[in-house]
């Protein structure tokens, strides 16, 4: 007779959904060890244990939870996010016999085991839900001060960088409006150059003909002669 299991669901108690996994080629003792892990705790914290596990049987223990959890939302209708692993245990399957040679003729036993894994998940309770609930938006909110302050942190940092860029982009923009176009600035060079060409020109005629005038020296006088002393007259000639 199989003996009573401890963590098999109770007649009075409420079976849920399950799901159940045959002929699984791991030992029963040791996919028991597993179901220890996760029996009890809600969907989200049981596939965290699941993925942070090195056992073997923690994959094939993580395929049953979700099938159990899909047969919960798909047939009962049920929320996957409110469910919890209210029952889980592993039975013996079939063991396969088979032997190793041994010394002198003898031949030594080898088993090996298979076992049938069942996970059972159910609704959390309200007053369990209720405590959940207040624990994932105290999370939250606590991420999202996380997340507002390293925004800010890094806003404060780049404000200068920005506020460079944006000076830079408000001058090229003032720069293109002020000057002229590019097709415009040859025409208004050429005809600055005219008008200062027309300017010039008269100038350089009135220097042309004043030059001669004022060029001419006054006409050589003839030389004045110097008057002599007049000799003295001889008295009493």
């Amino acid at each position: 007779m199989t003996a009573i299991k401890t963590n098999e669901v109770r007649p009075g108690e409420t079976p849920g959904v399950r799901a159940k996994l045959s002929f699984v080629w791991i030992s029963p003792y040791k996919v028991r060890q597993v179901l220890d892990l996760i029996r009890g705790k809600t969907v989200g914290e049981a596939r965290s244990v699941l993925q942070r596990c090195e056992r073997d049987a923690a994959d094939a223990v993580g395929k049953v939870l979700g099938s159990a959890v899909a047969n919960a939302e798909a047939n009962a209708g049920m929320d996957g996010e409110e469910l919890y692993v209210s029952a889980c245990f592993a039975d013996e399957g079939m063991t396969f016999k088979r032997f190793r040679y041994r010394a002198r003729g003898r031949a030594g036993r080898i088993r090996k085991r298979t076992s049938h894994i069942t996970v059972i998940v159910n609704r959390l309770p309200e007053d369990r839900l209720a405590r959940v609930r207040s624990r994932q938006d105290t999370d939250l909110a606590a991420r999202r001060r996380r997340v507002a302050g390293s925004r800010r942190r890094r806003g404060g940092e780049g404000a200068e960088e920005t506020s460079e860029v944006a000076a830079a982009a408000t001058a090229a923009v003032e720069r293109a409006t002020t000057e002229p176009a590019p097709s415009e600035e040859p025409a208004a060079e050429s005809a600055q150059l005219e008008s200062a060409e027309v300017e010039t020109a008269p100038a350089e005629d009135e220097a042309s003909t004043e030059e001669p005038t004022g060029a001419t020296e006054p006409p050589e006088q003839p030389p004045v002669a110097k008057a002599e002393p007049a000799e003295p007259e001889e008295e009493n000639k």
